[in-house]
């Protein structure tokens, strides 16, 4: 069970789940996007590709985020994100048509995307006691679910009777909370001693975090299918709601991380990984083949689960593998695999849908989750990484 003498529930790890729970309801307001880009007559292709478009912006800058922040502090990094953050999500009540001014507008927000969300996790990752690491950010990861559960929600209420732009509008109340709760935020103290900082890129080639990169990109590239085609999927076929799903989705990963979250850090975070993957790809697959509202809540439930553990725990393994004076430049890698996925999966996925239905890109995302947790275990079991493991101990 948790160590009680190591607190989690401090002030500043409070202040930090705010200020992320309301980024995360601005974020995730834009789940419906591709309802609106739907209503302006974009394909699926085209739905992918404004996705990715974000995810490039982000990807471009999180060389640049990562070194901020290990060398300047996480506070900085976090207060700009924020600012920019509200002019990314005021900038979507100006688009008219599909044209050039979408994509700049989703690469703007890619860059405040890629700012905020590096920088509170790894303030989070700075100020969690490292005996519960997984635990913790377990808890905080909660402030970045409940946002898609409320946000589904929030859209499936709103946009029906005033529009998308009503909604939108809304996103950008939330990211001013997200600035004011931010405020207050202070650097924690640098750990003295230890190794120095190596660069961004060396981070990335680091053999021990290897294995995670890649068990990363291929749950945040499943996942994608998600965030990206889920409200065409919904509108085309008629069956249940976004809200529905991500109610059920969120309310699971919550309820595991909050009755359970203890968990990983007892029987060890690889063990519990495995469950969390198979889960995951159990509610991908049932989504493609339901035609209920029960099927499509009990997906998300599934899904849920996976998430509720699977995230946390390769986040924990980051932080654990890392340099304590790498740890900006990690985490900013790991966030950055989110994007990585959704660049892969949006025209990747968004050609299957085209070519094959939305149900056989689901299928198609779990399958592929399966399959590259074999690729991690062979990289968790090679021989230069058990030779590392082995020196350590």
């Amino acid at each position: 069970m948790p160590n009680a003498a190591s607190p989690l529930l401090t002030r500043a790890f409070a202040l930090a789940w705010l200020a992320s729970f309301a980024q995360g309801l601005a974020l995730h307001s834009y789940v419906h996007l591709s309802g609106f880009l739907d209503a302006l007559g974009a394909n699926a292709v085209l739905i992918g590709w404004t996705f990715s478009t974000l995810a490039i912006a982000a990807l471009v800058t999180r060389p640049f985020i990562g070194r901020a922040m290990d060398r300047h502090g996480r506070r900085g990094v976090i207060l700009t994100g924020a600012v920019l953050h509200i002019v990314a999500c005021a900038a979507y009540l100006t688009i008219e048509r599909l044209g050039p001014w979408l994509f700049v507008v989703r690469a703007l927000h890619g860059i405040a995307e890629a700012m905020i969300f590096s920088s509170l996790f790894t303030y989070a990752a700075d100020i969690i006691p490292e005996s519960r690491r997984t635990e913790g950010m377990a808890l905080f990861g909660v402030s970045g679910l409940l946002p898609v559960a409320i946000a589904g929600v929030l859209g499936d209420l709103v946009i029906a009777p005033h529009g998308y732009r009503a909604f939108f509008a809304l996103a950008v109340t939330f990211s001013v909370f997200g600035l004011l709760a931010s405020l207050p935020l202070r650097d924690a103290p640098r750990e003295s001693g230890g190794a120095p900082a190596r660069g961004y890129w060396v981070t990335l080639l680091e053999p021990r975090l290897r294995p995670i990169w890649w068990m990363g990109a291929a749950f945040a590239t499943s996942v994608s299918t998600l965030f990206i085609f889920l409200k065409a999927y919904v509108l085309q076929t008629g069956n249940g709601s976004v809200g529905s799903f991500f109610a059920a989705y969120t309310a699971a990963a919550i309820v595991l991380r909050l009755g359970f979250g203890w968990i990983p850090d007892r029987v060890g975070p690889i063990r519990a990984l495995y469950p969390s993957i198979l889960l995951l790809s159990a509610g991908l697959a049932l989504l493609g083949v339901t035609t209920s509202v029960a099927g499509l809540v009990t997906a998300g439930v599934l899904a849920g689960f996976g998430h509720g553990f699977g995230f946390p725990i390769l986040a924990g393994l980051v932080i654990s593998r890392a340099r304590a004076s790498e740890r900006g430049a990690a985490v900013s890698l790991f966030t950055a695999l989110f994007h990585a996925g959704m660049l892969v999966g949006g025209p990747l996925f968004g050609v299957i849908a085209r070519e094959f239905g939305y149900a056989t890109t689901f299928w198609c995302a779990g399958a592929g989750l399966l399959l590259s947790t074999l690729g991690f275990i062979a990289l968790e079991r090679s021989p230069r990484l058990e030779r590392e493991r082995a020196l350590e101990s």
